[in-house]
């Protein structure tokens, strides 16, 4: 299978740099993926799980938002946060979404809502993401 150079950069790590088969991220209307030869475009990352493919093996990540520059033989992506699913404290994780859950219901101020959805899908993502199986 073709491959392009993919790299993954969180605002403190790079967390990947090699040859990659497909890539599937989180995007503002679902899913996306990109194959070697992809069209040349930038789209923006939401917060959710993305998977990517090295030697006929998907490797899983909770990502954070950001964006994605595609360009035909090379992707960069660039987000707030990356982490394989064995580095996620699922505890920790689990009281963060049920710390947001509870400002949700709160029904504070139109900004603190936003900031609660935010991190209630980061820990949603994480708890997600750490269930899956997939060696970086």
């Amino acid at each position: 299978m073709k491959t392009f150079k993919l790299e993954i950069v969180a605002t403190d790590k790079i967390f990947y740099d090699g040859p990659c088969e497909s890539l599937v991220f989180p995007g503002l209307d679902g899913e996306q993926g990109v194959l070697a030869g992809h069209e040349v475009m930038v789209a923006a990352v939401k917060t959710g799980e993305m998977r990517f493919k090295v030697d006929g093996e998907f490797r899983y990540a909770a990502v954070g938002d950001g964006f994605v520059e595609i360009l035909g033989d090379k992707v960069i992506l660039i987000c707030d946060f990356v982490e394989k699913p064995e580095d996620i404290d699922v505890k920790r994780a689990q009281l963060a979404k049920e710390r947001a859950e509870e400002r949700l219901r709160a029904k504070e101020s139109h900004i603190e809502y936003v900031r609660s959805q935010a991190a209630l899908a980061r820990a949603m993502t994480r708890l997600k993401v750490s269930g899956r199986k997939g060696k970086i």
